[in-house]
């Protein structure tokens, strides 16, 4: 019954398909991400956009030329009423004409454009930032798709192994009941245990291939098994040691506070941008127009050419109060990005405080699930040999294996979540990069 279940589970998710012939590491999942992954393709090419707003910054510094051009055809009736005048042509006139002209103005005062250069320089500076933070988010995202599938792959493994000596002891609670030597309560107990982990499997297997959908969303493809951390894996506080130290690096490199000084930056900035709404401009101008008609109104037409070169200044004196209204929004927007810049430090503080701590408490776990693996097995043992001998119930020999099936399960865990707090950690102090995941890689092998 359990085989027929599951294949019927396998072929109903495609697993067999899911599979490939090499084994994957977390490196090889992160580098899979960094060419396929959507979110981090949007968060470059939003990159690439901000990078435009320097260049056009820095072209309101540059002349503006336009030239432009037009011709025409004309059609008049004329009749002169009164005294007439030889130079009158009365009756109907067609004549034509062009004009082209070539303008040119080169901003010699401008306060605005000065002042929007150097906002751009800081918008850039935060986009950069903002590009480091998400990549690092893709680092956290792709750890966490990776040890979701070892997790569920570490379930699946134990429940079946669970189901066989659940399936054993049945076995054995029916012969020992068919000769008499056990109740029909020792059968029905190992039966309802197995019917249990037969819904936990069903369970477990369908929770297995969702996690793989989610590696195939970050990576574009599915999986290759993967690679699993190290039975001999030591776990280690990494330096300092000092968790004081820790915040101090986040509170210097987080990134989250880097992009909102960066925000501050740009507010500020903006408040002298639009305070400049009320100085004056001055640019050098220069036009040159060539204008042709054969013939007009007054029967005359005209061959004119015109070059001119100046100064225009222009004073705001006022605007109906827009120029004073934008310097009050840009201030009040001044003020929200200094708050957020508070919130940012203080929500970095405590992130590296939490990270460290439970990078602490994931070390401290898995030393303490590993003598309880070490009991469970004692304890499973000598429930065994107490049930063979008659003094402890098939009842008991259930127990036992539930506890250190749940033991193992809790210590694989443990070792999941360390590597997991490592690269946390390193992303609440902004330290996050690949050497990092190269690192944690390090304490992964190949089943």
């Amino acid at each position: 019954m359990r085989s027929v279940l599951w294949i019927f589970i396998l072929a109903f998710f495609g697993l067999g398909q899911a599979q490939a012939a090499d084994t994957q590491n977390l490196l090889q999942i992160y580098q899979q991400a960094l060419q396929h992954d959507p979110v981090w393709a949007s968060a470059q090419s939003a990159n690439r956009g901000m990078q435009e707003k320097l260049v056009q910054s820095k072209a309101q510094y540059l002349p503006t030329v336009t030239f432009n051009a037009g011709a025409s055809a004309s059609q008049t009736d004329v009749k002169y009423v009164g005294s007439g005048s030889i130079y009158k042509t009365e009756g109907r006139q067609s004549f034509e004409g062009y004009n082209y002209g070539l303008s040119v103005s080169q901003p010699l005062y401008r306060q605005q454009i000065r002042v929007q250069l150097a906002q751009a320089k800081s918008l850039v500076d935060q986009a950069d930032k903002q590009l480091v933070l998400a990549q690092q988010n893709l680092i956290l995202r792709s750890s966490k798709v990776y040890f979701d599938v070892l997790m569920a792959q570490d379930k699946v493994e134990l429940i079946h192994a669970q189901q066989l000596a659940i399936k054993q002891q049945l076995e054995q609670a029916k012969a020992n009941f068919d000769v008499g030597t056990a109740t029909i309560t020792d059968f029905n107990e190992a039966q309802a245990r197995f019917d249990l982990v037969q819904a936990q499997e069903i369970a477990a297997v369908s929770d297995l291939e969702i996690k793989k959908r989610a590696i195939q969303a970050v990576i574009g493809q599915l999986a290759a098994p993967l690679s699993g951390v190290r039975n001999d894996l030591q776990p280690s506080l990494p330096e300092p040691v000092d968790m004081e130290k820790w915040v101090a690096m986040a509170e210097q490199n987080n990134l989250s506070i880097l992009i909102q000084q960066q925000a501050l930056e740009v507010a500020t900035q903006e408040v002298d941008r639009q305070n400049a709404g009320h100085m004056p401009t001055l640019d050098a101008v220069g036009s040159y127009v060539d204008t042709y008609s054969n013939g007009g109104i007054s029967g005359f037409g005209n061959d004119l050419k015109n070059a001119t070169i100046g100064l225009q200044l222009q004073i705001p004196i006022y605007q109906g109060g827009a120029v004073s209204s934008k310097v009050r929004e840009a201030v009040a927007n001044k003020e929200k990005a200094a708050d957020d810049l508070e919130q940012a430090r203080r929500q970095a503080d405590l992130d590296a405080r939490q990270a460290y701590l439970n990078l602490v408490s994931s070390v401290s776990q898995i030393k303490a699930y590993e003598q309880a693996l070490t009991s469970s097995q004692s304890q499973l043992d000598s429930t065994v040999l107490g049930y063979e001998v008659g003094v402890r119930t098939s009842v008991d020999v259930l127990n036992a294996q539930q506890q250190f099936f749940g033991a193992k399960r809790d210590l694989l865990q443990a070792r999941y979540t360390y590597l997991m707090n490592i690269i946390a950690l390193k992303a609440a102090t902004g330290l996050l990069a690949e050497v990092d995941v190269d690192a944690v890689n390090q304490q992964l092998v190949s089943n």
